[in-house]
């Protein structure tokens, strides 16, 4: 090889590293996209009819109402979370209507990183838990009529002892998973990544997310090391071959 050769391709050696930097910099939007800190509900949820309130990405409202209901051995008296048609039972028999139904409310202002979250995130990948509220702010009408009764509330003058048309209401609150791997950013928005989607949408059990959703994007960091390799084997076998010829 020239002298010139062997220039050209030590600069090669030299100018490699630099410029293969470039695409890195491109996918760094991506990097950066990656979810990076803890998703914030925004305000709390709260039932108005109750006062119930919680720092969750949803809030729901469980009711059920002691009711009779027809089995193989005859009448007998349940806790349904519908009301059950009496219309046809015999008489002393009747279930009365349900005062009040269960409800549920979703966060409207959930971020991460400063960045709204998508409602269909909540709604796939979001856990409820049963907890047991505040019952601090109960109005008035309903403290007349509602006690505390294991982790929610009963109309019932004996709980051991109800009678049909008692209620009782319970509430639980939604959480969230990890969402790294479960959502991407897309439109200045948090949308469900298409495997989490495909997944809620076949109502298929996630299996486990990895801990470093990046692993994809690895070769961006060693792609100017193996081009640099190899502009420095290309010199060395230059030289040798210059060697040999001389």
């Amino acid at each position: 090889m020239s002298r010139t050769g062997a220039a050209l391709a030590l600069w090669w050696l030299l100018a490699v590293p630099a410029w293969a930097q470039e695409p890195a910099a491109v996918a760094s939007p991506r990097l950066q996209a990656l979810p990076q800190g803890e998703p914030d509900p925004g305000p709390p949820l709260r039932d108005p009819d109750f006062g119930v309130r919680t720092r969750a990405f949803g809030l729901d409202r469980q009711v059920e109402m002691y009711q009779w209901r027809v089995t193989g051995e005859g009448y007998r008296r349940v806790w349904n979370g519908a009301r059950i048609d009496s219309s046809g039972f015999a008489p002393g028999h009747d279930n009365p209507a349900l005062p009040i139904g269960g409800q549920r409310w979703w966060s409207q202002d959930a971020t991460l990183d400063g960045r709204p979250i998508d409602q269909r995130v909540l709604r796939a990948t979001g856990e409820w838990h049963p907890f047991r509220p505040s019952f601090s702010r109960l109005p008035l009408n309903m403290a007349a009529t509602f006690q505390p009764e294991g982790d929610g509330l009963g109309s019932a003058e004996n709980p051991l002892d109800p009678q049909v048309g008692d209620l009782r209401i319970t509430w639980r609150e939604l959480r969230l998973p990890p969402l790294p791997g479960r959502v991407e950013l897309r439109d200045g928005a948090w949308h469900l990544s298409p495997r989490t989607a495909a997944a809620a949408l076949n109502a298929a059990p996630l299996p486990p997310v990895a801990d470093r959703p990046e692993d994809e994007w690895a070769w961006v960091h060693w792609w100017p090391w193996l081009l640099g390799g190899t502009a420095a084997l290309v010199v060395v076998i230059a030289i040798r071959r210059r060697r040999g010829g001389s």
